[in-house]
């Protein structure tokens, strides 16, 4: 069996953030992640954490668009508008762009308070295999 093994299906570092997917389908998927167990120094909200929850929404949605094909991260930009310091933040992500090679996504992070606090985009690229083929 491969180095990926059977678990490499599962969503570790999704599940190490406690991300939660709560609602999906091929327009929009949401999930939430907690501020506990993700905050950096100062205790806010890590940007890094908000980068995770971004590429994984980005990615689920991308992925629901491709028709069937994989896709793979290209591009990934966050702006944080302000910081968070407890209980959950909640991920949108919607598709802007679905061409035939490439996705682009929009996800947006709000706290329980619905103030937007993070706004990122991803683009996909859109494969014709699975990456990491034999030999790889």
């Amino acid at each position: 069996m491969s180095e990926q093994g059977a678990e490499g299906l599962v969503e570790q570092l999704n599940d190490k953030l406690g991300i939660e997917v709560v609602d999906w389908n091929p327009d929009r998927v949401v999930a939430t992640m907690p501020v506990k167990g993700n905050r950096q120094p100062y205790g806010l909200l890590h940007g890094g954490a908000n980068a995770v929850l971004a590429e994984a929404l980005g990615s689920y949605c991308a992925a629901m668009k491709s028709g069937g094909r994989p896709t793979v991260g290209l591009e990934l930009s966050c702006t944080h508008h302000r910081g968070v310091r407890e209980g959950l933040v909640t991920g949108v992500a919607t598709p802007l762009h679905v061409g035939r090679s490439t996705v682009t996504v929009e996800i947006v992070i709000t706290d329980e308070s619905d103030r937007r606090t993070c706004t990122a985009r991803l683009t996909c690229v859109v494969l014709n295999s699975m990456p990491g083929g034999s030999g790889s």
